[in-house]
C-alpha cells in the first residue's frame, strides 16, 4: 500500500473524538442502528451456544438452575451495556473501556487495560474463533471419527483471518454488510433449533424435560463458575462502544442498539437451551462436545448436516465483529501515545484503520500455533477487571466531573450493581482457580515496565530533545 494512502488522525483536545481538526483524516459515521445491533449480536453469538452449554449445566447442578444462570447472565450484561451507554455518549471516542479508564484514572491504568487487550485478550479471542470456524468447516469434509489434521485447521483459520482483515481494510460498508448477513444466518440457525425443539414438545415429547428439569441439586460452589461460563458465551456485549465514533446519531442509536440486541440474545440463548433440554437428557449434554450436533441428529433428520455450516457461519461473523472493533482499540491507544503513532493512521479512501487491522491480524496469526485455551481462561480475570475499571470510571467521573455533558444518565444503582458483580467475578477465580488467576495477574503487571520504558521515558526524552532543538 502506498505511503500516502494513510494519514494520522489527531485527537481533538476539546472532544477527544479524533475529529481531524488539524488536517488529518477521521473515521466517518457509517455505522447505522441495524449495523450496531449486528455488531453486538454478531460479536456475542459465536460458537459457544452451539458447542458447549454443558459447562453451565455441569456447574449449575440442575437444568432449571442452568436456565436461570443463562437468564441472569443476560440481565447482568444488559445492565453493564446500559452503564457503558452512558460512558459511550459522555466520552464518544473510539477505544471502549481503555478511553474511559484513561479519562478517569490516567495513563498507567489505561495502558494496562490496553496492554492486556491488545497483546493477549483480543488476539487470543480472534484466534480461538478462527480455529473454531476452521474446525467446523473442515468437519464437512472429514468423517466424525477422523478429525481434520491440525495443519489444515491452522491454515484455514489463517485464511479466514487474512480474508476478513483485508475486507475490514477495504471498506466499512462491505464489512457491515458481511456482519449483517452473517448475523442473520446465525439467528436463522438458532431459530431453527428453537422451532425444532418447540415442535418436538408440541408433539407430546415432554418426558425428557419434565423428568430432568428439577433433577439433581444446585451447587453453591459451582454457581459462580456457571456464571463465569455463561458470561463467556455473552462476550462481546460491550463491543459497540469501540466504534461509537463511527455510529450515526450515537446518543440515540447506542442505547437503542443495546436495548434491542441484549434482550434478543438473552431470549434466544434461553430458548435454545430449553430446546436442548427438551430433546437431550442432561447426561447427553454433559457428554457431548458439540451439543447442537447431538440435538440435530435427534430431531432434524437429513437437515442435521447443516449444523456445521451454521456454526461456521456463526463464527465467521463473530470473527468479523471482533476484528472490526479491535482495530479501533489500537487507534485509541496510538492517539494517546501508548502505541506507535502509525497505528492511528487512517486510509485516505476507505477511511479504515489499515495499520491497526494489520497488526491485530498478525498477533492473531502468531497465536494460532499456541495452546491458547488455558490462556483465555486465565485472562478472564483481566477481562472483568478492565470492565469493572470502566464502570468505576463512570462512578468516579460522576463525583469529580458532575457537570460533564451526559446525554444518557442511568440510575446510580445500576453501575454500583454492575461494579459489585465485576468485583465478584474478579475475586471468585482467585479462590477457585488461583493458578490461572496468578498467571493473569503476572501478564497484566508485565505491562508496567513496558509503560515506564515505552511511554514515560520516551516522553521525557522527547521533551529533552525539544529543549535542545529550541
Amino acid at each position: 500500500m502506498p505511503h500516502k494512502a494513510c494519514t494520522p488522525t489527531p485527537t481533538s483536545p476539546a472532544t477527544g473524538t479524533g475529529e481531524a481538526g488539524l488536517g488529518g483524516v477521521s473515521l466517518k459515521r457509517k455505522v447505522t442502528l441495524l449495523h450496531g445491533v449486528s455488531i453486538i449480536v454478531g460479536s456475542i453469538i459465536g460458537s459457544g451456544i452451539f458447542v458447549s452449554p454443558g459447562g453451565v449445566l455441569a456447574y449449575a447442578g440442575t437444568p432449571l438452575a442452568a436456565l436461570l444462570v443463562w437468564m441472569g447472565c443476560g440481565i447482568f450484561c444488559t445492565l453493564g451495556a446500559l452503564a457503558f451507554a452512558e460512558l459511550g455518549t459522555m466520552l464518544p471516542s473510539t477505544g471502549g473501556e481503555y478511553s474511559y479508564i484513561h479519562a478517569a484514572f490516567g495513563g498507567l491504568p489505561a495502558f494496562l487495560t490496553l496492554w492486556v487487550n491488545v497483546m493477549l485478550i483480543r488476539p487470543a479471542a480472534q484466534a480461538v474463533v478462527a480455529l473454531t470456524f476452521a474446525e467446523y468447516t473442515l468437519a464437512l469434509a472429514f468423517p466424525s471419527d477422523c478429525p481434520a489434521p491440525r495443519v489444515a485447521v491452522v491454515l484455514l483459520a489463517s485464511c479466514a483471518l487474512c480474508l476478513l482483515t483485508a475486507i475490514n481494510c477495504w471498506s466499512v460498508e462491505l464489512t457491515m454488510k458481511i456482519q449483517t448477513v452473517f448475523t442473520s444466518a446465525k439467528l436463522l440457525a438458532l431459530f431453527t433449533i428453537i422451532v425444532a425443539g418447540g415442535v418436538f414438545l408440541a408433539m407430546g415429547n415432554t418426558e425428557v424435560l419434565s423428568e430432568h428439569l428439577l433433577a439433581g441439586s444446585p451447587s453453591a460452589d459451582g454457581v459462580p463458575l456457571a456464571f463465569y461460563s455463561g458470561l463467556f458465551a455473552y462476550g462481546g456485549w460491550n463491543y459497540l462502544n469501540f466504534v461509537t465514533e463511527e455510529l450515526k446519531e450515537p446518543y440515540r442509536n447506542l442505547p437503542r442498539a443495546i436495548s434491542i440486541a441484549l434482550p434478543l440474545v438473552t431470549t434466544v440463548y434461553v430458548l435454545v437451551n430449553v430446546a436442548y433440554l427438551a430433546v437431550l437428557p442432561p447426561a447427553a449434554i454433559l457428554a457431548s462436545p458439540a451439543v447442537a450436533v447431538a440435538f440435530a441428529s435427534e430431531v432434524l433428520g437429513p437437515v442435521q448436516y447443516w449444523v456445521p455450516v451454521f456454526v461456521a457461519l456463526s463464527t465467521f461473523g463473530s470473527l468479523n465483529g471482533i476484528l472490526f472493533t479491535s482495530g479501533r482499540l489500537f487507534i485509541a491507544g496510538a492517539r494517546e501515545g501508548h502505541l506507535p503513532p502509525a497505528l492511528a493512521y487512517i486510509h485516505l479512501r476507505a477511511k479504515t484503520p489499515v495499520p491497526a487491522l494489520l497488526v491485530t491480524c498478525l498477533l492473531s496469526l502468531v497465536m494460532l500455533g499456541v495452546n491458547i485455551f488455558f490462556l483465555i481462561n486465565c485472562l478472564s480475570f483481566a477481562l472483568w477487571l478492565t470492565i469493572g475499571g470502566a464502570v468505576a470510571a463512570l462512578l468516579w467521573l460522576r463525583y469529580t466531573q458532575p457537570n460533564l455533558p451526559r446525554p444518557i444518565k442511568v440510575n446510580l444503582a445500576l453501575p454500583v450493581l454492575v461494579l459489585l458483580g465485576c468485583v465478584y467475578l474478579v475475586v471468585v477465580p482467585v479462590v477457585m482457580e488461583p493458578s490461572s488467576t496468578g498467571l493473569g495477574v503476572l501478564l497484566t503487571l508485565a505491562g508496567v515496565p513496558v509503560y515506564v520504558v515505552g511511554v514515560v521515558c520516551r516522553r521525557r526524552l522527547g521533551y529533552v530533545t525539544s529543549l535542545f532543538g529550541e
